[in-house]
């Protein structure tokens, strides 16, 4: 985005990135905002996403493992975990992946953050029929 664009082109350039990486998921965040601080719904759509999310240096896959490990190591964000581990999913991270991330984190975060991560995670591939991770099968060999 430039300079010279406007607050509504920034917002609806967020929002096209926001819904590609997060879905359903992100747009109930900003959702959750509207009676409280829509302004706070609105920067995390125009900058987070539109700015940041939506610079072309890292793919979305690689964004999202950066996510999951800062949002692992400062601890108490399960909540948001929650929304980027489905957003991983979206962009190509596998479950497998995703475990992994979390378990590479104890070492830099230590045990307690990286459990409450990987419990978070297990919520979402519960209710994703995820599980058990290692189980399912490869997008290779569904295509096969």
């Amino acid at each position: 985005m430039s300079e010279s664009t406007t607050r509504e082109e920034r917002f609806a350039h967020g929002l096209e990135v926001l819904r590609k990486v997060d879905g359903e998921a992100g747009q109930r965040v900003i959702d959750s905002l509207a009676d409280v601080s829509p302004e706070l719904g609105h920067q995390i759509v125009a900058w987070g996403f539109g700015e940041i999310y939506a610079r072309p240096e890292l793919s979305p896959r690689d964004r999202q493992l950066v996510t999951l490990g800062m949002l692992t190591a400062l601890g108490g964000c399960e909540p948001q975990l929650e929304v980027h581990v489905n957003a991983a999913l979206n962009v190509g991270l596998t479950p497998e992946q995703i475990v992994e991330a979390l378990l590479h984190s104890a070492g830099y975060c230590g045990f307690p953050k990286a459990l409450n991560a990987t419990f978070t995670a297990k919520r979402v591939f519960t209710e994703r029929g995820l599980l058990p991770v290692g189980q399912q099968p490869t997008p290779d060999a569904t295509s096969a």
